[in-house]
Formats: structure tokens, C-alpha cells, sequence
């Protein structure tokens, strides 16, 4: 699932989107940008399982065509093709939720069988699918090993690869950790994956919620945020510091369940991901000043429950 740092990130990319576009906005479309975005994760996520998964597969097209040579060699005629019936494999192909992504966004036609074949050519030659396809059992841990090996060994260092996704997700750059992280974790906890939800029902109400009380509150917050600037102008500061800062003092008012500390180290980091060069620093510096004044003046009510998440 898509962390709870990644949602601050789409809501903070939806709100430049709207406050860079020319005119007012309509109604709901700030919620419909956000959406779309959150699609955009889950669409790319689905994309690389399920090319990693047609890698695998492709050791029966292999053996096919190697077998209907005019002249077949040995070789071509007894390809070992273990790695088809991998059971990690056969769960997502048989993922309902799996089959409606790939059918409502035409994955099929979009995947390049040339890079395919060549990342498929180069697995079959490495040690790790050797001792793989000598092992007769079907060991949940092996089955896992080697679809990751094929994910974080020969797709993601691939660069034809990269390029490949680059053409078809815009989103790469900024998820391409967040992948990385979803792809290993749906190995470990493919049962009962649904591909269609990427998001939880807490979640999805987390970003709601967020986007909707930063565009609402706008004029309370910036009440607050201009005096803290001193001699910083704030139409001259970045955008995006300011509504960064915006997000910041709402989840300090707002969303009662998330600590302060929480909120202050999440905004420098993707400060320092997705600004300036000074403004991890410039972050810091404003969300722990008004943090400050905001619990003096007993602004801040925080609640602390068990399962409450950050």
C-alpha cells in the first residue's frame, strides 16, 4: 500500500497543480486531480508486476519456438520451463482484480516483447535461474527469490527498461521508490491482493480529508505563516514551501491523531525531495516556530490512540 508520506506527496503535487493553473477551478477538481494521480500509482504498480510476471512466462514462448525449429537441437527441445508454473505467478494471473487493470488499461499492447525477450535471455543465463530450474520442489521462499532477483536485478538496473516505463508512466520519477517498495511487498503478501484499491478506505479518507482542509482553510493558515516570515516576502518564496507549510500547520490543528514531531519531519524531507536546496532548512525553521507558538497558546490537541497511525 501506498504510504502515508507518498499521499502527502500527491496532495502537495494537487495543490501546486491547482494553485499554478490559470483561473479559478471548478468544483471537485482538486479531488479529481488527486484521484487521478493516486491511479497513476496504482496503474504503474500493476504494469511492473505484471511485466515481471511475463518475463517468467516467457520461458514457454521460448520453448515453443526453440521447439518448432526445422532443425531443433536437443537443447531446443527439452527447455526446462519450471519458471511458467511459478505459483507466485498463477495467483496473480488468476487476481481478478489483477486481469480488470490490465484489461482497462490495454497493458498488453503497450508491453515491448523485444525488451521482454532480452530480459528473459539474459535470466536464463544467470546462475540464480539455474540452480532455480534444477530444483525440482516448489518452495514458497524460491518461488519468491527469484521473481525478486528478476525485479531488482535485471528489470530496475535495465536502462531500456527504465526508458520503457518512462515513455508510458509520468509518475516514474516520483514513484520509483514507492515501486520498488510495492513490488517486494506484494511478493511477500500476494494472497487476496486487490490491484483495483491501492489504497485503504483510511487512507483514501487521510487524503481526502488533508486536501480538502488545506484548499478550505487557505486564508486561516497563511494568517498564521505570514508574520513567521520576517524579512521573507511571500510572494517571493517558493510555491511549493508555502504549501508545504500550508499542510504542515493544518495536520498540527486538524488531524488530531498525527504528533507534531511527525508532521514537522515528514514536510523537511519531502522539503528537501521536491524544493530548493534551502528549503529542508527554511521547513524546519517556520513549522517548528509555529509549532511553538501554537502550543503556548494551547492551540495544538493532540490525541493518542493505540492503533492510530502516523
Amino acid at each position: 500500500m501506498i504510504s502515508r508520506r507518498n499521499i502527502r506527496v500527491k496532495v502537495m503535487q494537487t495543490l501546486y497543480t491547482v494553485d499554478s493553473a490559470s483561473g479559478d477551478t471548478k468544483p471537485g477538481e482538486p479531488a479529481v486531480i488527486l484521484k487521478s494521480k493516486i491511479e497513476q500509482s496504482r496503474n504503474l504498480f500493476t504494469y511492473l508486476v505484471f511485466f515481471l510476471m511475463e518475463v517468467a512466462r516467457y520461458a514457454e514462448t521460448d520453448s515453443r519456438q526453440k521447439a518448432s525449429k526445422h532443425l531443433p537441437t536437443e537443447g531446443d527441445l527439452n527447455i526446462n520451463t519450471k519458471i511458467s508454473g511459478n505459483s507466485i505467478l498463477w495467483k496473480t494471473i488468476e487476481n481478478k482484480s489483477f486481469n480488470i487493470v490490465l484489461k482497462e488499461m490495454f497493458f498488453e499492447n503497450l508491453i515491448d516483447i523485444d525488451l521482454l525477450k532480452k530480459i528473459y535471455n539474459e535470466l536464463a543465463q544467470t546462475e540464480n535461474y539455474k540452480d532455480y530450474i534444477e530444483t525440482l520442489s516448489r518452495e514458497k521462499k524460491s518461488e519468491k527469490k527469484i521473481l525478486e532477483f528478476i525485479f531488482t536485478q535485471l528489470m530496475l538496473p535495465n536502462e531500456n527498461f527504465i526508458s520503457h516505463i518512462e515513455e508510458l508512466f509520468i509518475n516514474w520519477d516520483d514513484d520509483a521508490e514507492l515501486m520498488h517498495t510495492l513490488v517486494l511487498n506484494y511478493l511477500n503478501k500476494f494472497e487476496g491482493y486487490t490491484f483495483t484499491e491501492i489504497l485503504s478506505k483510511e487512507k483514501t479518507d487521510f487524503a481526502q480529508d488533508l486536501l480538502k482542509t488545506v484548499i478550505e482553510k487557505e486564508p486561516f493558515t497563511l494568517e498564521l505563516i505570514k508574520p513567521k516570515l520576517n524579512n521573507w516576502d511571500a510572494d517571493r518564496i517558493a510555491a511549493l514551501d508555502l504549501i508545504i507549510l500550508q499542510m504542515g500547520v493544518c495536520e498540527f490543528l486538524f488531524f488530531e491523531t498525527i504528533p507534531t514531531k511527525v508532521t514537522i519531519n515528514e514536510y523537511i524531507d519531502i522539503a528537501k525531495a521536491y524544493s530548493t536546496i534551502q528549503s529542508g532548512q527554511f521547513i524546519n525553521g517556520l513549522l517548528d516556530n509555529i509549532h511553538k507558538v501554537l502550543t503556548a497558546e494551547n492551540k495544538i490537541n493532540k490525541k493518542t490512540f493505540k492503533n492510530s497511525t502516523l
